[in-house]
């Protein structure tokens, strides 16, 4: 090789394209590896089927974003994304009540996933040093005495053969269908670690025209099921996003699996732990078929335990911990997990040895928080199959359990609380910050209140809301 310094991102998914633009910083090249042809727009691909689905991307996800890419946030909102302030703009049935409608620090950013990963793709590739090697299957990493050095491809079309492509650093960020864990075990790297939490979720989502009026400034709502129920879950969301749209999933775990077409869809969503949206899109013009997934299970592989672990290699993304969609965290982590490569990038000054390691315990550590907070509630559901051995999971603490469920009440209605609970469930700070002494006091008041205090079965409607529902 010559001393140009050269990486090569697998996948072009918003974890990749950040990824990428991470490492242009540090290397003369970056070749994104993608199977799909990239679209020129905003517009659906084949490899990204979850895209057609209700996403969340959460304050902590945009903030880590907007350190990357300055100002990505004000160009998503430029082409039609809504900013969600949270609580005060959403209308959520918790397992544990109606959420009051506090202001607050903390956001959502919602869109479509096209439009999403279209801005961020079409803002990273302005970099010179960037290029998109689209329409290509990976075959299998180069390596060279312990060291990945490039990655075998073949167009997806057939019309060549198999070629090799050099380069001083490989990203897996291909998603769930990562075939990384094969090619350690066929180096002779010892077995990785996998934990799994499959609740069975299976969720429907389409689209619908936002009625006259509600095109902007609508709140997301939202209705959960309770996990402590000891019946299945099931879940109904409403999200506004660009053109005067609304996205709405609906998602059931084993047992209560939502409608994969049409018929069924609105009952299934009215009959949640409320009937609020379903009720709102019963009258609302569809303007979409309905879509089904079933690539639901957390699935977390500990990559960072793996020794040796190969030089010029990393894993990030869904190819390293995967999560219930209903939790709206992985583009959140995604964006964390890149700003974790460029901390230990520019904490050693670009493709030092030991890189490799260092990238993936950083980006473990990253997802950490995500992973515990999707797996414990879902651990509870009826014939959800798990195979854990973090202790956090496999032997909770009952006093601990017993004061999440005081937390996640108390921040219903003490805005402290609240505030609080949305800097952890946004991923802006650390599970922690729950143990906080503000947030224990807080919580111990809470406790102390008079019997039949501040409890409401009511969705928190401002009137224009409540008009839509002819109320």
């Amino acid at each position: 090789m010559t001393d140009s310094k050269r990486a090569v991102v697998l996948g072009a998914g918003l974890a990749g394209m950040l990824t990428a633009h991470v490492l242009a910083d540090h290397v003369d090249s970056v070749t994104v590896v993608d199977r799909d042809t990239m679209p020129d727009g905003p517009y659906p691909r084949k490899g990204l089927p979850q895209a057609r689905h209700a996403h969340l991307l959460m304050s902590g996800g945009a903030r880590a974003i907007d350190r990357l890419l300055p100002g990505m946030t004000e160009r998503l909102l430029a082409a039609g994304a809504h900013r969600v302030a949270l609580p005060a703009d959403v209308v959520s049935l918790t397992a544990y009540g109606w959420q009051q409608r506090f202001p607050g620090d903390q956001f959502m950013i919602t869109c479509s996933r096209e439009l999403l990963d279209w801005t961020v793709r079409d803002t990273v590739l302005r970099n010179a040093r960037i290029t998109v090697l689209d329409g290509m299957d990976v075959l299998a990493p180069l390596t060279e005495a312990g060291r990945v050095t490039g990655i075998g491809l073949q167009p997806r079309d057939g019309s060549a053969g198999p070629s090799e492509l050099a380069a001083d650093f490989v990203v897996d960020a291909t998603g769930r269908g990562s075939p990384a864990k094969k090619w350690l075990a066929d180096l002779g790297l010892p077995p990785v670690r996998e934990e799994t939490v499959d609740v069975g979720l299976r969720y429907s989502s389409r689209i619908f025209r936002a009625p006259a009026g509600a095109e902007k400034g609508f709140p997301v709502v939202s209705v959960y099921p309770d996990h402590r129920s000891g019946g299945p879950g099931q879940s109904a969301v409403l999200v506004p996003i660009e053109d005067g749209r609304w996205i709405v999933t609906i998602s059931g775990t084993r047992g209560a699996e939502p409608p994969n077409g049409e018929e069924g869809f609105v009952e299934f969503a009215a009959a949640a732990r409320h009937s609020i949206v379903g009720d709102l899109i019963a009258a609302a013009e569809p303007v979409t078929e309905v879509q089904g997934s079933r690539s639901t299970t957390n699935r977390r592989l500990h990559y960072e335990q793996v020794t040796p672990w190969p030089e010029g290699f990393a894993v990030l993304g869904d190819a390293l911990a995967a999560f219930n969609p209903v939790y709206g965290h992985g583009m959140s982590c995604a964006a964390q997990s890149a700003l974790a490569l460029d901390g230990e990038l520019r904490r050693l000054g670009g493709l030092a040895p030991q890189l490799a390691r260092r990238v993936q315990r950083a980006v473990s550590a990253a997802i950490d928080d995500a992973w515990i907070l999707a797996t414990t509630l879902d651990l509870d559901y009826p014939g959800c199959r798990s195979d854990v051995t973090d202790a956090r999971l496999a032997n909770p603490s009952p006093a601990g359990r017993r004061f999440a469920e005081l937390v996640s009440t108390a921040a219903l209605y003490d805005p402290a609380v609240a505030t609080a609970t949305m800097e952890v469930t946004t991923l802006s700070a650390p599970l922690t910050r729950l143990q906080a002494p503000d947030v224990f006091a807080a919580a111990q008041r809470f406790a102390a209140r008079p019997a039949g205090g501040p409890i409401s079965d009511e969705p928190p409607l401002k009137p224009d809301e409540s008009a839509l529902l002819g109320r």
